[in-house]
């Protein structure tokens, strides 16, 4: 019972000590809150299981947490959160700043005796695998589970303050890195507002030296600069219909804000694929989702996809020769671009686009094909830089991943 990897001060230290979590504290949740009890605007932050860790998702009273904070057990600074239901197993360190959290769906570990120091159950509550624990898909943990969850711990608190703080170290140049990318985003989006012509306007706020004065853009829409519109259908039996090899079959899951995420990539074999001949995928098609969720996302596709395939949630724009894939792309991604598609969708829900409302979408255009080109130049360079930092930061949370199973004893293994 010792990791694959130590501190070499602790090599000699022996094995780690193994119990229950039950054995080290007690799991514990808030007295229940009715909705009645409950407002949107002041008091006290309540949190439910989607808002853990972001904004409350309401508020109650003052008087009625001090209230159920005397008569009930309540979670102290540096206590570990852990959310039972929906995205289970979610780890929140409590940072002693008042706030309620839903009963039964939210716990906490109240750890007294700090045989294990709350700092280093955080990363180890973090890193139980759910479902393996579980042998299937759950949706809920119960306080069974908690209870009964093996702990495995070095029984010297220096090692485990050791452990805890280089984990720590590492949460910071991931929040670092996050921070730089959300930084590049906001610049990005500051520098689209000044590069495509605001709402009402015919002529761009910045432009390009080479540019100025070479006269107003021109409004037009999209189906008269593209030579197809036109989304998939799924194949018929759905998944079971996938392959791990063949010709790439993209959903709406594998497109993102201006790039593509094919980590989850399906394929489907060249019998499915030549009966959705309408719908091959060509470099430089733009791919848009037009239902659900993510719908107004967009990115275009490259030699990877190419000879794929679309399903029926996304839509595959392919410009003529006037109109820069790269600039379409980019003012679909814009502000005004967004803003059209939103005010497509019936109360603001984003539930879906047709193929007709996609062509009449206004695309403002600058009289030359090269100010198109240099625009999209300069905004695909800064999605360039993202990406890379984008990269950096899956790096480091890999490298965590792997720290992390380095750093602590599996059960299993021994």
């Amino acid at each position: 019972m010792t990791p694959r990897l130590r501190f070499p001060e602790f090599r000699e230290a022996g094995e780690w000590e193994e119990k229950t979590l039950e054995e080290v504290g007690e799991v514990l949740m808030c007295k229940r809150i009715f909705s009645e009890e409950t407002n949107d605007k002041e008091g006290v932050p309540f949190y439910k299981i989607g808002t853990l860790g972001g904004n409350p998702d309401a508020y109650i009273s003052k008087k009625l947490f001090e209230e159920y904070k005397s008569k009930y057990k309540y979670p102290r600074k540096g206590e570990i959160l852990i959310t039972c239901s929906g995205t289970v197993g979610k780890c929140l360190t409590y940072n002693g700043e008042e706030a309620y959290y839903q009963d039964s769906n939210i716990v906490w570990i109240d750890n007294p005796s700090l045989e294990i120091k709350n700092e280093l159950l955080f990363y180890m509550l973090s890193n139980v695998n759910w479902g393996k624990l579980n042998s299937t898909t759950i949706t809920r943990i119960y306080g069974s589970d908690l209870r009964n969850l093996t702990i495995v711990f070095p029984k010297s608190p220096i090692e485990q303050q050791k452990i805890a703080a280089t984990l720590s170290s590492l949460d910071d140049l991931i929040a670092a890195q996050s921070e730089k990318i959300k930084a590049l985003q906001a610049h990005k989006k500051g520098l689209m507002q000044q590069l495509f012509p605001a709402e009402g306007e015919m002529v761009p706020r910045v432009r390009f030296k080479e540019f100025e004065g070479a006269g107003e853009w021109e409004e037009s829409n999209l189906g008269e600069n593209t030579i197809k519109v036109g989304s998939g259908i799924t194949p018929r039996g759905g998944d079971k219909t996938y392959k791990k090899e063949g010709r790439p079959f993209v959903r709406s899951q594998n497109v993102g804000w201006g790039y593509l995420i094919l980590e989850n990539i399906a394929f489907i074999d060249e019998t499915t694929h030549s009966t959705f001949s309408s719908t091959e995928i060509e470099p430089g098609d733009i791919l848009l989702n037009i239902t659900g969720a993510s719908i107004g996302r967009c990115a275009i596709a490259d030699t990877r996809i190419k000879g794929g395939n679309v399903n029926q949630h996304v839509c595959i724009i392919r410009p003529k020769k006037e109109l820069s894939p790269l600039f379409l792309n980019q003012y679909l991604l814009s502000d005004n671009g967004q803003k059209q598609i939103d005010d497509f969708q019936a109360g603001g829900n984003r539930q879906g686009l047709n193929f007709a409302q996609i062509r009449s979408l206004s695309i403002p255009l600058p009289p030359k094909l090269d100010e198109q080109q240099k625009i999209a130049t300069c905004l695909s360079s800064l999605d360039d830089l993202i990406a890379a930092q984008r990269e950096k930061l899956e790096a480091l949370k890999a490298h965590k991943k792997g720290l992390m199973q380095q750093l602590f004893p599996n059960p299993n293994e021994a």
